[in-house]
């Protein structure tokens, strides 16, 4: 964690913060424990300071811990890490420091706009640390699930921990998958990922090994591919329950069932076979007004993607705000900006998907405008993100759309000169790296273009072979 001015004494949500906590530490005091089994040291100072109130303390050992990750010591003989309390040390630390790194102002907004826009008992996936350990710190008790269920669909592979704490805590109110599910899950993946390795079909950035014999599953794509499969069971089993996603990556099975719900998306019971008119009307007009206090009232439906690219170098490359209306704040946060932009570039992907993939021509006719404002507000909302700029690239691709593919990539590459390089920007947003543009090339499958800066100069070579 690095320096910060946020006190939580001082925080607007003070109150809260300290009532999560401390039904946190009650969870983690619950938790059986045998007697061979000791918490850490690390663990227990940190458990200590955030029952007496001693934020420092609690925020040196959360470093701490950070540390011992980084340097492979969170594994010893002497002492064991239980699911709970790994749970709630990464629930208490990480929602601290959402608010610590980041604007206190958007850190509330972004989980209060959540929590007040899902109905009660619902299930809710939280796919960024903003969306799960916000929404966990805010809501009234995330152990009784009040107002509804929250979990993160990232961890449900994770059967020996994250799984064991979800059951815990909600597996006599909801269905969570058991250990047998979860192994089956993963035995059917391991199936069907061995046929495609066999045919050459596997995904970029899917990676299966085997190590003495057994096939081990490494990468994100196969990873999400399991909890991909685990949330679509949990959705099966709980089919009285509405559900509800921010996302972190997207979960293939899910688009058919999505529709815009605010700052994040619903998981219809039904597939959709196509978007309502006035879902996608009030998606738009919602998105217009809640950023315009952020980034000033100047985006339409209408403004031509030049335009925003002359905002951003404006306000953001250069920062001249003399006429800017928005938010200073915010344009000087990169974490807001992430955290909103990611939300907003989730919905896009939707929209891109069903322009893709309806069986409407109307349909699809509809959706590529809806995709590319959506990605317009989610690149002006922070234009440094590169998942953004990759997914609205692909777009424009797909519309023969080259020049104003560069011009996107070329804004995105000279704020990326004049910052840290993205690689080594903040981590707590989990972006989604499957909609990288393909290299045209002889390669089976074609390979992803993997940085930004190399992006530009790949594009204007595929304009030159046109």
């Amino acid at each position: 964690m690095g320096k910060s001015t946020w006190f939580l004494e001082r925080s607007a949500v003070a109150a809260e913060l300290k009532r999560f906590i401390a039904e946190k530490c009650a969870q983690v005091r619950a938790e059986t424990r045998a007697p061979e089994h000791p918490q850490s040291p690390v663990s227990s100072a940190f458990f200590a300071a955030a029952e007496r109130g001693d934020w420092p303390r609690v925020f040196e050992a959360i470093a701490e811990m950070h540390r011992m990750m980084r340097e492979g010591r969170s594994r010893n003989a002497n002492w064991t890490v239980y699911p709970v309390e790994w749970a709630v040390v990464n629930e208490v630390g990480a929602a601290l420091e959402e608010f610590a790194e980041g604007e206190e102002k958007y850190a509330i907004a972004f989980a209060r706009d959540i929590i007040s826009s899902i109905p009660p008992g619902s299930i809710y996936f939280g796919g960024t640390d903003s969306g799960r350990f916000l929404v966990t710190a805010l809501s009234r008790s995330h152990v009784n699930g009040d107002p509804f269920f929250t979990l993160t669909q990232n961890a449900l592979a994770d059967q020996r921990s994250y799984l064991r704490y979800m059951r815990g805590m909600y597996g006599e109110r909801i269905c969570i998958p058991a250990d047998e599910d979860a192994t089956r899950v993963r035995n059917d993946y391991e199936q069907d990922a061995r046929r495609r390795q066999s045919e050459g079909k596997l995904l970029p950035g899917e990676i299966l090994e085997e190590v003495g014999g057994k096939l081990e599953i490494r990468g994100q794509i196969s990873v999400m591919a399991i909890n991909g499969l685990l949330t679509k069971l949990m959705f099966e089993e709980n089919p009285d329950r509405e559900f509800y996603i921010e996302e972190s990556f997207p979960l293939n099975w899910m688009y058919p069932h999505l529709s815009p719900h605010g700052l994040i998306m619903r998981i219809n019971r039904q597939s959709l076979p196509e978007l309502p008119p006035n879902i996608l009307r009030q998606d738009r007009a919602f998105w217009t007004q809640y950023m315009g206090p952020m980034i000033g009232e100047w985006l339409m439906f209408e403004t031509p993607l030049a335009e925003v690219v002359r905002f951003v170098d404006k306000v953001y490359l250069n920062g001249n705000l003399s006429s800017f209306s928005g938010d200073h704040r915010y344009i000087q946060n990169e974490i807001p900006q992430r955290s909103f932009s990611k939300l907003r570039s989730s919905i896009a992907g939707l929209y891109a998907w069903r322009a893709q993939n309806s069986q409407s021509s109307e349909e699809k006719a509809c959706m590529l405008p809806e995709a590319d404002f959506a990605f317009r507000q989610a690149f002006v909302l922070c234009p440094i993100s590169p998942e953004v700029v990759f997914r609205y690239v692909n777009l424009l691709l797909g519309q023969k759309r080259i020049d104003e593919a560069i011009l996107l990539a070329e804004a995105a590459v000279k704020l990326e000169e004049k910052s840290k390089p993205l690689h080594e920007t903040f981590s707590h947003i989990q972006e989604d790296s499957s909609h990288k543009p393909l290299v045209p090339s002889g390669s089976n499958p074609p390979r992803p273009l993997t940085q930004l800066g190399s992006l530009v100069e790949q594009l204007k070579r595929m304009r030159t072979r046109q």
